[in-house]
């Protein structure tokens, strides 16, 4: 009788090999995040010295990790949102941060009373916190040129008809005014604001929502600094 020939183990799947294989990448994939995202200077540098030898030529006095740069515009906006947010809901205002400059933009609906350039409780508590933060910058950036540019915008459909007040054009930079009167008598240097008046001829929104033609009708404070050269720098001494 024959001898019954041993049986062979049966081979995995093909698919099985390249699931494996998916699998170490990955791990090997979030190994090297996590490693990157965390550093453990210390060990970094016993690390380094198994290929320097036991005396190395190259020690450091010291290690430190630098902080992450936060641009100007963004650190102004982030302070401003901080101090007026507990104050005002949020849809009253929005703010924008860009490499040029940090904008505060307040909506008429909170800010004015209706149809005039008087301003309202509110938007008084909230301009006394932003005159906070821009007396901060003047005091920090002496060596830089700060512009403060308030612009006003309003919209046909908010325009009343009062005695005192022609046009949007007027009533754009009267508002415009006001904010800067209340933030100068709040502390901010005058010689840093600017203010313009543009009517009803730079909408945010074209749609013909009336929700939407009523926040046309806002203030936008500009922050700009200008570092200044050193040409600059020896003239001003």
């Amino acid at each position: 009788m024959a001898r019954r020939k041993k049986e062979e183990c049966k081979s995995i799947p093909g698919w099985l090999v390249s699931f494996s294989d998916l699998m170490s990448l990955l791990l090997t994939f979030f190994i090297l995040l996590y490693a990157m995202s965390t550093v453990d200077v210390t060990k970094a540098m016993k690390f380094l010295s198994y290929f320097q030898g036991e005396n190395p030529k190259f020690a450091p006095d010291r290690t430190s990790i630098m902080p992450p740069i936060v641009p100007f515009s963004t650190d102004v906006v982030l302070k401003i949102k901080k101090r007026i947010k507990r104050l005002i809901p949020i849809s009253s205002y929005q703010i924008v941060a860009t490499k040029e400059y940090a904008l505060i933009r307040l909506f008429d609906d909170l800010f004015f009373e209706e149809g005039s350039y008087d301003l309202t409780p509110k938007a008084k508590e909230a301009l006394k916190e932003i005159a906070t933060t821009l007396k901060e910058i003047q005091e920090n950036l002496k060596k830089e040129k700060v512009t403060i540019k308030i612009a006003g915008h309003t919209a046909k459909e908010s325009l009343k008809q009062k005695a005192q007040i022609k046009d949007v054009w007027e009533l754009s930079i009267k508002r415009a005014t006001k904010v800067a009167e209340y933030l100068i008598a709040q502390g901010v240097d005058p010689s840093l604001l600017s203010v313009s008046g543009y009517g009803d001829t730079r909408p945010l929104y074209k749609w013909k929502h009336p929700m939407l033609q009523r926040r046309n009708s806002r203030v936008e404070i500009y922050i700009m600094v200008e570092a200044q050269r050193p040409d600059q720098e020896r003239k001003s001494q």
